[in-house]
């Protein structure tokens, strides 16, 4: 069995020390949904929203959460993203948004928490934006898909 990396030899939370491994590009992938009603969807694709453009925001929310993740994440390193991207697919026909993160650099830990933050607040910049007109809202399905770089090398997820 693994063991976790977080943890000292008396089991006691621990900041991993990556000093010592060589700076390799980094990528992950996450994935992430907002489930909502049928016509908060449309109001959303339609841009017809009172507070903007949805979309455009839960973008820039996401890309600034990974920029803060350290700051939200106990014991993750601040590390210099080279590049954040986020895309939205529409699903009328489960009537939710799929939400995918994906986060670049090149340095000595990966970046599978920015991309995993970066979906979360993305769904949580979407809620906020429809909150008046559909409470009932799901958040859900983050994970990651994938990861390169490291000594661990890739990370594919199984569909």
């Amino acid at each position: 069995m693994k063991q976790f990396s977080h943890l000292d030899a008396k089991g006691k939370a621990s900041m991993v020390d990556v000093s010592a491994k060589p700076e390799t590009l980094r990528e992950a992938v996450a994935k992430g949904s907002i489930l909502m009603g049928k016509e908060t969807l449309r109001a959303i694709r339609d841009k017809k929203v009172p507070k903007g453009d949805v979309l455009t925001v839960a973008k820039i929310a996401g890309v600034m959460a990974a920029k803060e993740t350290p700051h939200l994440i106990p014991l993750c390193h601040s590390i210099l993203l080279s590049n954040v991207d986020l895309t939205f697919k529409i699903n009328a026909r489960a009537s939710k948004i799929e939400i995918e993160s994906q986060v670049r650099t090149i340095g000595r830990t990966g970046a599978e928490m920015e991309a995993l933050t970066a979906v979360a607040v993305a769904a949580l910049a979407i809620y906020d934006m429809c909150k008046a007109v559909d409470k009932e809202m799901t958040i859900g399905e983050i994970r990651l898909i994938s990861k390169k770089g490291g000594r661990s090398g890739t990370y594919q997820r199984a569909q």
